[in-house]
């Protein structure tokens, strides 16, 4: 569980972090970060669209001391999306409020959540405009310290291209995006290695909607021939690749699970579950290609 990746700021980013979307309440919060920590992640990863950031500093407030923790042992991410109207400023204020909230006095990384504004407003006319003007802001909090690694997340190619045409000073440190078997791309990998973003994952395991990938026969097929679970063969697919996961799940059972992935997929089943994007392959989330 100690794997990391260097950044580009220098930083450490464990490949394994745990996801808490949908995860809300301060019971339901302080007890699957127990059993996160109990397991040894320590990578935490929200969002202020998640709503739980609080929850998350309270909660970590007690249970760092637990584990014989200390705030520099774990690495936490959170995430804005650009509103419409709203200058450099306000994306410094809602920043320090989620420090506030997570209780800290820096984050280890903060991202810009979507290409566009709030509101899934995909053609808006400013959307070039306030997202840099958020990343302006986050550049300007990385400079003064509070906020170590800064990137970005649901970038597609275009918008990485007009983002480093823009700020040329400052390559964003991760890209944060949908990436499994069903979907994924190469040439957004390539280019992100190219410029030394780190690529990280979302929705490994699909919708929290539907079991659809975890059910998929060759996931199956091939989880059963490693006697691992289809959520372990999905998790350790990108995990061979160096992206990093960010699974969640609420049950001490499955929290253990997904960060039980010492073992290889061998080449055969790798190609197999690469081939099932051509096959049967989908997004299950957000598209940000169509925004301008």
């Amino acid at each position: 569980m100690d794997k990391t990746f260097k950044l580009n700021t220098g930083y450490s980013i464990p490949l394994i972090g745990f996801g808490t979307f949908q995860i809300h309440g301060h019971e339901l919060i302080y007890q699957v970060l127990d059993y996160a920590l109990g397991a040894g992640y320590r990578h935490i990863d929200t969002a202020v669209v998640y709503r739980n950031e609080e929850y998350i500093g309270s909660a970590l407030k007690t249970l760092l001391p637990k584990y014989n923790l200390k705030r520099e042992d774990i690495f936490i991410t959170s995430k804005i999306i650009s509103q419409a109207g709203k200058d450099e400023g306000f994306v410094e204020q809602m920043v320090r409020k989620s420090l506030a909230n997570l209780q800290t006095d820096y984050l280890d990384l903060y991202l810009i959540h979507w290409p566009g504004v709030s509101g899934m407003q995909v053609t808006h006319p400013d959307n070039a405009k306030y997202r840099k003007a958020t990343w302006n802001a986050l550049c300007k909090m990385q400079r003064e310290g509070c906020l170590r690694s800064i990137g970005v997340s649901n970038y597609t190619v275009k918008h990485l291209k007009e983002m480093m045409e823009d700020c040329k000073l400052v390559v964003p440190a991760v890209n944060q995006v949908e990436w499994h078997p069903y979907y994924y791309q190469l040439e957004l990998l390539d280019f992100c290695r190219k410029e030394g973003i780190f690529l990280q994952a979302y929705s490994s395991l699909g919708s929290s909607n539907t079991n659809e990938l975890r059910n998929d026969e060759t996931v199956k097929a091939v989880a059963s021939g490693l006697q691992k679970s289809p959520a372990q063969v999905l998790l350790r697919w990108a995990i061979q690749q160096e992206i990093g996961i960010l699974p969640k799940a609420r049950s001490r059972e499955h929290i253990e699970e997904n960060v039980a992935l010492e073992f290889e997929i061998p080449a055969k089943e790798m190609k197999e579950l690469n081939e099932l994007q051509s096959s049967v392959g989908h997004k299950f989330a957000w598209n940000p290609e169509t925004v301008v």
